[in-house]
């Protein structure tokens, strides 16, 4: 006995690109600018002028977007930076929230 069963049914596949996230440093009294340059420039790559920009901005509106990434190097790249923090005796905060 044979069964022939046709299938007349299209699958269509939504797929969407994942989500963007940025990586904010916000500003705090403690941690010194050139921490911070040196943080941007290593862990962010940003060159010297972009940091040194993206460090006055922290300081005089309290936080700057120092990246967009997509959520997972978004979150190691946050960790790095605040673990780097730490290790040197820096109360530096990051925070990731998703991009618009």
């Amino acid at each position: 006995m044979s069964t022939d069963i046709d299938i007349d049914e299209k699958i269509k596949l939504d797929i969407q690109e994942p989500s963007d996230y940025n990586v904010i440093m916000l500003n705090d009294d403690v941690t010194p600018m050139e921490w911070v340059m040196s943080v941007l420039k290593e862990i962010f790559r940003h060159s010297v002028l972009d940091a040194e920009a993206l460090t006055m901005q922290i300081h005089s509106e309290g936080s700057a977007v120092v990246g967009t990434y997509k959520f997972e190097i978004a979150e190691q790249k946050g960790g790095e930076a605040s673990n780097a923090s730490r290790n040197h005796g820096f109360p530096l905060e990051l925070k990731i929230e998703e991009s618009e």
